[in-house]
């Protein structure tokens, strides 16, 4: 092992969106909140859904009144608009086991041939599940979405759940079983830059340093100025021996996002490299 691969070591393992799947994200990266709704056209939502939904932004704990009122005046159906917003709520405060028990019953008091919306809230339970470092129980949840968007026939919907089952697998050491899941989202979901970049992390923590190459040029085709795709398409290339590739793809991290963890991240490795932290964008 060379010495800038020595220095650098510790850190290869921990980068990537697989890291502590609890952590918030980085203020840059508001595509991917530790509870995102799929990547589909917005849910038909009643205005009082809506109202609630903003006051679980701006006011959370007013929300979390709000929505537990609304839940003793309705029934069946109707309960999936006041548990998505507590849903919604409870995340805003990083309580996630509550906020994974309000979005799955959600789903389920969503009807039985309401396939995509009980797909979307299953998947917002399980991203929740993940956030609160319960993989086991995030992989249930995200299992009975994905079934339910298969149900529905609804490619591309299934292919995003595939990439967050991919995240569940890889939190429970089911490498194998991430790979396949991210070879369905490649497929199924080809415009979503992040299967690619797990997809890219995963091979190149499983040596497969050409396959981590040729994911990460495209995650970085569709998201040129991601910085979590800037700071894992360094590493590849430092892994090749790249070195230059590596550094100037940090500096790209810190340009796109200076006050990102990624950048932080990206500095320390360029400090390493023994290349200046970086340029002028």
């Amino acid at each position: 092992m060379s010495l800038i691969l020595a220095l650098l070591a510790p850190m290869l393992a921990q980068v990537g969106p697989f890291v502590t799947p609890g952590a918030p994200p980085p203020p840059v990266e508001r595509r991917r909140p530790a509870v995102r709704a799929q990547a589909r056209p917005p849910l038909q939502e009643p205005s009082r859904l809506q109202a609630c939904l903003d006051d679980a932004e701006a006011s959370p704990s007013e929300a979390i009144e709000e929505a537990e009122a609304w839940l003793t005046t309705v029934k069946g159906t109707t309960q999936v608009e006041p548990n998505r917003c507590l849903g919604a709520a409870h995340s805003r405060r990083g309580e996630w086991a509550e906020a994974e028990a309000a979005f799955l019953a959600a789903r389920d008091a969503a009807a039985a041939s309401d396939y995509v919306r009980r797909a979307q809230l299953g998947g917002m339970g399980g991203n929740a599940a993940l956030a609160g470092q319960a993989a086991d129980r995030a992989l249930a949840a995200l299992d009975l979405a994905h079934a339910d968007a298969a149900k529905a026939g609804d490619v591309r919907l299934s292919g995003e759940i595939a990439i967050d089952r991919a995240r569940a697998l890889v939190a429970l050491g089911r490498d194998a079983d991430a790979a396949n899941a991210l070879a369905e989202a490649r497929s199924a979901a080809a415009n979503n830059s992040l299967g690619w970049l797990l997809s890219a992390t995963l091979s190149r923590r499983q040596g497969k340093l050409a396959e981590a190459q040729a994911q990460i040029v495209t995650a970085a085709t569709l998201a040129p100025t991601d910085p979590e795709i800037g700071l894992e398409a360094g590493v590849i290339a430092v892994l090749a021996g790249r070195n230059e590739a590596a550094r100037k793809s940090w500096q790209s991290v810190i340009a796109a996002a200076p006050t990102s963890e990624a950048a932080t991240t990206a500095r320390t490795y360029l400090a390493q490299l023994g290349g200046p932290a970086s340029k002028a964008p």
